[in-house]
């Protein structure tokens, strides 16, 4: 966490205790397990044009409330989503459950770790 400043990580640590979070390294058999995964990059759109999960849906954190509706209409919908390390993808998670999102779940590690677990593109 070093490196961020205190009110981003306060921020972050609040959304954290409101919604589900796996480690990375669980992953890839979670998305073995159950296909209807929807796994989803919140990354600005120039850090998932350089590189990604293979399969994974880009919609960024700034839109993600905006778009995510139309994308995915069902509540129910699995979405797992990551950025680079888990803090903008728990801060984002947390916006999609207050908007009634049940299955979301944020990947702690982000594509940090993703990238070795998981074939890129």
């Amino acid at each position: 966490m070093a490196g961020h400043p205190p009110g981003f990580l306060a921020l972050v640590n609040e959304a954290k205790s409101r919604i589900r979070e796996v480690a990375a390294a669980e992953l890839p058999a979670l998305l073995k397990q159950n296909p209807a995964i929807r796994l989803i990059d919140t990354r600005e759109e120039s850090e998932y044009a350089a590189g990604h999960v293979r399969g994974a849906e880009w919609i960024g954190k700034g839109v993600i409330e905006r778009d995510i509706e139309s994308k995915h209409p069902d509540h129910d919908t699995p979405l797992y989503l990551y950025c680079g390390g888990g803090f903008r993808s728990a801060l984002a998670a947390d916006a999609l459950q207050r908007m009634g999102y049940t299955q979301v779940v944020s990947v702690d590690g982000g594509w940090r770790e993703l990238k070795s677990l998981l074939p890129t593109e």
